[in-house]
């Protein structure tokens, strides 16, 4: 069934949501990604290339737009000058030049390829972010050695709900500070264990550390990290692994040192997390040197 254009956004596009607008300047990168991208488009009737459309979705989200009917209508209003970074083509000199109508947006929108344009957001995010960070650097150069860190995570979303009544539910690997590196639909009849590999597999995640809960640890998993992407990883512990759940729950914990302790309240719980880790040689799981301490709540 066809969404309607007062629907949530797509996907890809709401990795934007919260980022600062788009500069001049950024959007030569941001076009030659969405250039990349497949037009699912027939070739006749086509008035806009499918990168103006995205490119100018994609700063309508940066601008606040949540809907795409709000989409649209930040396209109708936008400047010329605007139009033009975004790749619009004037094709009568004497008419200005046209932002995609409404219908075009949705159809645009509904049809194209969602991973694709998740990755390609996700890489204009990251190259943008990582070229603010490199200056920063360039100025404030850190003391140490730091790794990246990504998250790894299941969410289901929000007012997005298919045709047969279940909603979108989306794996995501997030950077710490808060970019989408990538996120991929998980499909009605898999799980989020299946999505993982294809999710991380085009990343580059050399020296980074990945962190994913109970239900991605897995085997297969931290060899993939470790063996094929040259990554390391900290997994979370439960009834699983059931051997070696208690093996790590055994440990002498009273006697090793706590090296952090935070407090949070939140959805009416108080929650306390501390942390200790000790080194366990010959662990019985893949490339695990190090068994954390399991956090306290209440």
């Amino acid at each position: 069934m066809p969404a309607a254009s007062s629907s949530p956004i797509p996907a890809g596009l709401g990795q934007l949501a919260g980022s600062d607008p788009a500069r001049p300047d950024d959007l030569p990168g941001l076009l030659d990604r969405l250039r990349r991208l497949p037009d699912p488009r027939r070739l006749r009737g086509r008035r806009h290339p499918l990168s103006y459309v995205l490119a100018l979705a994609a700063c309508a989200v940066l601008a606040g737009a949540k809907s795409l009917t709000a989409i649209a209508e930040w396209a109708a209003d936008a400047p010329d000058q605007l139009l033009l970074h975004c790749g619009a083509a004037l094709r009568d000199p004497d008419r200005p030049y046209r932002a995609p109508s409404e219908t075009t947006v949705r159809r645009v929108l509904q049809r194209v390829d969602g991973d694709a344009l998740d990755a390609a957001v996700g890489g204009w995010l990251t190259a943008r972010v990582d070229a603010s960070r490199a200056a920063d650097q360039d100025e404030y150069p850190p003391s140490g050695p730091v790794r990246a860190a990504v998250a790894v995570d299941g969410k289901s979303l929000r007012g997005a709900i298919r045709a047969d009544g279940r909603r979108v539910h989306l794996l995501s690997a997030l950077r710490d500070d808060g970019i989408v590196l990538a996120q991929r639909e998980v499909d009605a009849k898999s799980n989020e264990i299946t999505a993982f590999r294809p999710l991380l597999e085009p990343l580059d995640l050399t020296g980074a550390v990945v962190t994913f809960d109970a239900l991605l640890t897995q085997t297969d998993h931290a060899k993939f990290l470790v063996e094929d992407k040259s990554a390391h990883y900290i997994a979370v512990l439960k009834g699983n692994h059931p051997t070696l759940h208690t093996l790590v729950k055994d440990l002498p914990w009273q006697d090793v040192p706590l090296m952090d302790r935070t407090r949070t309240a939140a959805h009416g719980r108080d929650g306390i997390r501390r942390l200790k880790a000790v080194t366990v040689p010959h662990l019985p799981f893949p490339h695990a040197g190090q068994g954390p301490s399991l956090p306290t709540r209440r």
